[in-house]
């Protein structure tokens, strides 16, 4: 017979175990597939309301369909304007992912090809992402796991976004009105010189000076921790060159990686900036000396 007083320590006892298989916030989710083992036909709904974020779903038995919305609209306030793109961990395996609409599937990633950690992006118009687990005699070391993006199909930036087009992309040149914006809002900013050969992705740069970066892909290096280190994809015809060379570098993050978008020469940006100082025109403040 159960005592009065142990009813409410169960019950509370049976909640922490029903919410230890999921933890979720507005831009990442992460779950387990072991509640859906007695159900391994339910499909769970996952809502995930920010521009980026991650999923990560161990165990995977059944299926996930995954909502993708922003909190913020695109300027029309239409999902056909609107991109997801994924990258899957290189671990990730277990499950493949389709766009999913009105019971329609079109594969997007198969099981065997996450581990390639390719990004695949579809508009959101064509429907939601579903995740649904391949069968599996142990499931003990599965887990389906990646990161996602929100990517506007249209409007300012949307040129620059590394894969949707990839072939596109290119350092277009900046007025002086977006190279001002440029170091203030990009995800990172700063001055410095390319060492060695200047093309394609994963080209290693030196910074002098670092105004701002949105994530860590640049470390202090230098015998006196004076400089930067890090990696930057450079699209084609961005006009950069190995050697001593000193570029304004701005641009943007994705999946943890840098992409370049303005890149004058230093000394160019340099009197653009200290005209838009003394003119009163300067969007923000920094130590560009």
């Amino acid at each position: 017979m159960l005592r009065p007083w142990a009813a409410p320590w169960i019950a509370a006892v049976l909640l922490c175990r029903a919410l230890a298989q999921y933890s979720s916030d507005q831009c990442s989710w992460r779950g387990s597939g072991l509640s859906h083992e007695s159900h391994r036909r339910d499909v769970e709904q996952v809502y995930l309301r920010c521009s980026q974020g991650s999923l990560k779903w161990l165990y995977p038995i059944g299926a996930i369909i995954v909502n993708l919305r922003p909190n913020t609209e695109s300027s029309s306030g239409h999902v056909a304007d609107l991109h997801v793109c994924i990258k899957p961990r290189t671990y990730s395996q277990g499950a493949n992912m389709y766009v999913e609409r009105a019971g329609d599937l079109r594969l997007l990633v198969a099981d065997g090809d996450q581990a390639l950690s390719t990004v695949h992006c579809f508009n959101l118009a064509e429907g939601a992402l579903f995740v649904e687990a391949t069968p599996q005699t142990d499931i003990s070391r599965r887990i389906t796991a990646f990161q996602y993006e929100l990517v506007p199909s249209q409007g300012p930036g949307a040129h620059m976004y590394p894969f949707l087009q990839p072939a596109l992309v290119s350092c277009k040149p900046c007025s002086d009105e977006e190279l001002l914006m440029a170091v203030c809002t990009s995800d990172f900013a700063g001055s410095g010189f390319f060492p060695g050969v200047v093309s394609g992705t994963n080209n290693a740069v030196t910074l002098r000076r670092l105004f701002r970066q949105k994530s860590g892909v640049f470390s202090r290096g230098g015998a006196r921790g004076r400089t930067w280190n890090g990696r930057v994809n450079v699209p084609s015809q961005c006009g950069v060159h190995p050697g001593g060379n000193e570029y304004l570098l701005t641009g943007s993050v994705h999946f943890g990686e840098a992409w370049l978008g303005c890149a004058p020469h230093y000394k160019d940006f340099l009197n653009v900036y200290i005209r838009a100082q003394e003119e009163g025109t300067n969007p923000c403040q920094i130590d560009a000396h």
